[in-house]
């Protein structure tokens, strides 16, 4: 038998999983690297190399903001880099190429037939109805198959609008380059030299006034989709109606911003005050506050795993603030180095997704897989537990005494002597199974925690939602009968 410290949980898993799983990933990544040699070429033969590379250089300029501001939003939980980099290359490389493709025989086909008279009007139909239709359908694809195939990592408003955003801003970073390196060509064609007013006034509308023009179209589907993932398995309307009310609201909203140009000199800047800039300002106060909700959550459902066995009493605390978690990790890193402070991170992320998993049941929408992923989100807690959860607790006294002492009495910031418990691992952390560490020497076994001790490999440790729980509801979702 395997010691405690060597034994890893491994859920089990369909014999195909693995197979299907490698597949998938090896498809998605052909068709994002075909697509984006395919755009890379199509880019720089309508710039050519020189308007190619200013493109390039000038379209970069925004994107680390609206990355920064996206991982931002999705401290909570955040999604998982490879989620985030399909999101970003499939906006770049393969949405890019389809609205070229797509749009380019459209208004091909609207010159031809109904507006053969009139190619500006066919110009403006093809801005105004095809692009919007195009482009958020391609974009929005990117979300949909995130909510189809990762389904655990998408579970609420926050996640929709971060996948949604990133996917817009890697396609706002190709078409910014497609925009910015024709600017420059027709400068140079007209014997200017250098950046002049046609490229200055492309970079000033598209870089410096609207860098949230896409995000904020598509984020919009991923609101949608967002709400569509706390809609329980039966309510199959709902979960279809809300993403694409979503989607044809987007398509709205980007054919209003498409159309300001039409309607005179002022309407660009009519479109941008009145409308842009109040529906970014509603879109983004909803996020926070989501964002906030999650954290409330946290709060609201960890103490059943606190009571349970699994969790110290000040852990649902830290875990619920975003200042507490930052010095835990700030802690254990001056202390400990940036491996634990990694590991106090993952800790962090895994316990999220068992409030967030939690809370979905509780509102009557609990996974299919709610007790095995339960099982295997507290085995993953229990094997970083014991660096975390004293980084924790002292995380929680931390911030409680800045809370309350007054200013000049207020602790620095950093490690300080006696918030580690005094049965030491290389980490300087006890080991499960531990007996007089710092939690029953500071009085908690008082208040009814106890250690779980682990059973043999194969079955979950005791006390757990499986064995002999403190509260009937565990090992099936709340509210299901026993």
């Amino acid at each position: 038998m395997p010691a405690p410290s060597e034994w890893r949980y491994k859920p089990r898993r369909a014999p195909w999983y693995g197979g299907r799983k490698t597949l998938l990933a090896v498809g998605l990544i052909t068709l994002l690297t075909l697509s984006g040699l395919v755009i890379l070429a199509l880019v720089r033969e309508q710039t050519g190399p020189e308007g190619f590379l200013v493109g390039l250089g000038l379209a970069v300029l925004p994107v680390p903001l609206l990355v920064t501001a996206f991982c931002w939003l999705d401290r909570v939980e955040p999604e998982p880099w490879r989620n985030l980099a399909f999101a970003f290359a499939w906006g770049a490389c393969a949405a890019t190429l389809v609205a070229i493709i797509a749009n380019g025989f459209a208004t091909q086909w609207l010159a031809s037939t109904i507006a053969a008279a009139s190619p500006a009007t066919a110009d403006t139909w093809g801005a105004t109805v095809v692009a919007p239709f195009v482009e958020e359908s391609a974009k929005g694809a990117a979300v949909l198959l995130l909510f189809l195939f990762r389904r655990r990592n998408f579970d609420g408003i926050v996640d929709g609008v971060v996948i949604a955003g990133i996917t817009a801003t890697g396609f706002a970073f190709t078409e910014n380059v497609l925009y910015l390196g024709n600017a420059f060509g027709e400068d140079q064609h007209l014997g200017y030299s250098g950046l002049q007013s046609t490229t200055a006034a492309t970079f000033f509308i598209r870089i410096v006034m609207s860098p949230f023009a896409h995000p904020l179209f598509t984020c919009v589907t991923g609101l949608a989709f967002g709400i569509a993932s706390m809609a329980g398995h039966h309510q199959r309307v709902r979960r279809v109606l809300l993403p694409l009310m979503g989607l044809l609201t987007a398509m709205l909203l980007h054919g209003v911003w498409n159309g300001s140009s039409t309607l005179g000199p002022y309407g660009f800047i009519t479109v941008y005050g009145l409308f842009m800039v109040p529906v970014f300002g509603v879109l983004t106060w909803l996020v926070i506050w989501a964002r906030q909700s999650g954290l409330r959550s946290i709060r609201a459902h960890l103490p059943a795993y606190q009571a349970a066995g699994w969790l110290t009493p000040p852990e649902p605390v830290a875990l619920s603030s975003m200042k507490a978690r930052n010095l835990a990790r700030t802690v254990t890193r001056h202390r400990h180095g940036r491996p634990a402070a990694r590991t106090v991170s993952e800790y962090t992320s895994f316990a999220t997704s068992l409030a967030f998993l939690r809370a979905r049941a509780h509102r009557g929408a609990p996974d299919r897989d709610f007790t095995a992923r339960e099982q295997e989100l507290l085995h993953h807690l229990w094997q970083r537990k014991h660096l975390a959860a004293p980084a924790l607790t002292h995380a929680t006294h931390a911030t409680a005494a800045r809370a309350y002492a007054p200013a000049q009495q207020r602790p620095q910031q950093g490690p300080q002597q006696g918030w580690a418990p005094q049965q030491q691992t290389p980490y300087g952390y006890p080991q499960p199974g531990y007996q007089q560490t710092g939690y029953e020497q500071g009085g908690y076994a008082q208040s009814g925690y106890r250690q779980p001790h682990y059973a043999p490999p194969g079955r979950p440790p005791h006390p757990s939602p499986y064995d002999a729980p403190h509260s009937a509801s565990y090992g099936r979702p709340p509210g299901s009968a026993p």
